[in-house]
């Protein structure tokens, strides 16, 4: 028996806006020039999971490679299946600014948002 249903495609691994682009960008042309931004999710918070992010000179074995907007991010392997369909924005208020993530793998956050839990 043939399995004859139509693939669903997967959503993108992780995208960017806009505006987060833009910051990334910047941070690549200045400070931060000749690294890649790598994401990963590590254990810690009310929820047990949070969003790490670290400039590394280079890749490291098993990382997705991201590209969007004309820019590479790095995800770290172990976190491919909690990040799969998050977007990555960059958020401007009043008393902070910095980078912030949707993710439809979420299930909850902590009441301070440094958390969640999948």
């Amino acid at each position: 028996m043939t399995d004859t249903a139509p693939k669903r495609s997967l959503p993108p691994l992780m995208t960017m806006t806009d505006r987060a682009a833009a910051r990334l960008k910047t941070l690549y042309e200045g400070a931060e020039k000749g690294k890649f931004l790598r994401i990963s999710v590590g254990k810690r918070g009310c929820s047990g999971m949070s969003y790490e992010m670290n400039f590394v000179p280079e890749v490291q074995k098993g990382d997705e490679r991201i590209e969007d907007h004309g820019l590479t991010l790095l995800v770290d392997s172990k976190a491919t299946l909690f990040l799969i369909g998050t977007v990555m924005d960059y958020e401007v208020k009043e008393l902070e600014s910095g980078f912030t993530f949707t993710n439809p793998n979420e299930k909850g956050r902590c009441g301070c948002g440094e958390s969640f839990h999948v």
